[in-house]
């Protein structure tokens, strides 16, 4: 019998054979697999493309619905006396403007009148033809309004004409428009309580007086004989010395004279608004009676 031949390294022809198919089929599977995972990326490419499209499409949609929304935002009509934070920020009033408002109100004085509004928030003209058709007043404001754009404008007195405001009584305070009995005893009662108006600017502390009127008040009465005081150093008043002023009460006093003995004295009035409850609105007034010495 004879034995199989080898050839080099020892394989027989069988061998090589099989390795040569075997190779074969190798280098066709990979050739298959290449050319079918081309064709399957080529075939996902539009896939994906086409989602991502979608998806753009979808974000284009939901912005011009959201602006359409804005753009059909309904404004309902509102008292303007009552605009909040919030309210302010949606009619597009700066932070500023929003804050002169609340201080206003925070001296509880009333806005009557597009023009006052304007005047103590400072929105400008064409916030005022945008927003200011939607202002709502008390159909008593609007009353008062009407009968009084139909009175025939009142001229200004001169100044030797107008009554002196430490002596006018009830009956001549009356005669200025806007001015009841009721109003009248109370401006009366006010200057009792001062002593005398050492300034026109302390009608601001009369419960129920509004700007407007102060105005119409001052075009006939003037203040001819202010109460004259000397002014006291806040930095070295005592407590009961400081009580004894008007806008003090003896509570108040005793935190405003702790507070500056603790900081060794104050440069300027602004620091007492650090003082809880202090009455920063009045500072205007208060400065009439105290000063600060160097």
């Amino acid at each position: 019998m004879k034995s199989s031949r080898k050839f080099r390294f020892g394989y027989t022809k069988g061998d090589r054979n099989g390795i040569f198919l075997f190779c074969l089929i190798l280098i066709a599977g990979i050739a298959i697999n290449y050319f079918s995972l081309n064709t399957l990326s080529e075939a996902n490419k539009p896939f994906e493309f086409s989602k991502t499209a979608d998806s753009l499409h979808r974000l284009v949609d939901s912005l011009k619905k959201q602006q359409s929304l804005e753009d059909q935002r309904v404004i309902y009509p509102f008292n303007p006396n009552f605009v909040t934070d919030y309210k302010g920020y949606t009619l597009e009033m700066t932070t500023e403007q929003i804050d002169r408002l609340l201080e206003f109100r925070a001296k509880d004085e009333w806005i009557n009148s597009k023009a006052q509004f304007q005047k103590v928030t400072g929105v400008s003209d064409q916030w005022m033809t945008t927003y200011s058709t939607y202002f709502k007043f008390p159909d008593w404001v609007i009353e008062r309004q009407e009968q009084d754009s139909k009175k025939p404008k009142r001229k200004s007195l001169k100044y030797s004409e107008k009554k002196d405001l430490n002596t006018v009584d009830i009956d001549e305070l009356i005669l200025v428009d806007g001015i009841g009995e009721a109003l009248a005893n109370r401006i009366v009662r006010h200057r009792s309580q001062l002593g005398g108006f050492v300034n026109t600017i302390q009608l601001k502390d009369v419960y129920g007086l509004n700007s407007e009127v102060i105005e119409r008040l001052e075009e006939q009465i003037a203040l001819k004989t202010p109460l004259e005081i000397e002014k006291q150093d806040i930095n070295t008043i005592s407590v009961l010395g400081l009580s004894e002023l008007p806008y003090f009460d003896y509570e108040m006093a005793r935190s405003i004279v702790n507070f500056i003995k603790l900081r060794e004295g104050i440069s300027n009035f602004e620091e007492l608004s650090k003082i809880e409850g202090f009455p920063s609105y009045k500072l205007d007034r208060i400065q009439l009676y105290l000063e600060i010495r160097e």
